[in-house]
């Protein structure tokens, strides 16, 4: 059977190229990742209008979550960080709720994962890096702080013009970047910004966590999906997977 130890589910903003390719390099055996795209319209990867295409995703992610439930998976992750930035922990709450009960099955968001990798790997005092314009970074770095984190370090990576036409490489510069001796873990927000390939180096290069939105999504759908599947090479959070 397809997906027999579980079927992981994932909601991706249209442009997004990245999402599927990570999520596919991580996947354990005997489990398998599908994917169903949200709904947005305007210039896909940039900074100009992005809580507009926020809000466009969440009006429509009925319609795209039903269409994803029909291959049954175990859970579903919101792929996008930058949306729950935009709707804020209690609007978070209610689309997922509506989503689970349309769906039958857990539902769970990015942001929400990174929140129960930080908590797990016990860290308060956090760097925040991320592709997007400085609004949206600052409302992200307010999110985690509502959420009870001490973002010591923030910001964002110059000159995007497309966030999916970023690098890893620029990833992993950001994450140094923005490492001070308070700070520690590393957290590297944006689904669609590569990050996987360069976690473990830079875990080893600070000397502690770094995670990304992607790291952690991958992590909790598979806790919650009840499958423990220690994953070497991407950071501590994966390999020493509970």
């Amino acid at each position: 059977m397809t997906g027999w130890r579980a079927r992981l589910g994932f909601l991706v903003p249209p442009g997004n190229p990245t999402v599927e390719t990570e999520m596919i390099a991580l996947a354990p055996h005997g489990v398998t990742v599908h994917f169903t795209r949200l709904v947005a319209h305007g210039a896909t990867g940039s900074h100009a209008g992005q809580e507009e295409r926020n809000l466009t995703m969440v009006a429509h992610a009925a319609e795209s979550a039903g269409l994803l439930a029909m291959v049954k998976p175990d859970v579903i992750m919101f792929t996008h960080t930058a949306t729950s930035y935009t709707l804020g922990p209690q609007k978070e709450a209610e689309l997922i709720e509506r989503l689970s009960k349309q769906c039958g099955t857990i539902v769970e968001t990015a942001f929400a994962s990174v929140l129960e990798a930080l908590r797990v790997l016990g860290v308060r005092r956090i760097a925040l890096g991320t592709p997007y314009g400085d609004d949206t970074t600052l409302k992200g770095k307010a999110l985690l702080e509502q959420h009870g984190f001490n973002v010591v370090s923030h910001g964002r990576l110059e000159g995007v013009s497309n966030i999916y036409d970023e690098t890893p490489e620029r990833a992993y510069r950001l994450g140094r970047a923005l490492d001070k001796p308070d700070v520690e873990a590393v957290f590297l927000s944006g689904t669609g910004m590569p990050t996987i390939s360069i976690l473990e180096t830079l875990e080893r290069d600070l000397g502690k966590p770094a995670i990304s939105a992607a790291s952690a999504m991958m992590w909790r759908a598979l806790h919650l999906a009840g499958v423990r599947a220690p994953i070497t090479g991407y950071g501590r959070l994966l390999a020493n997977a509970p």
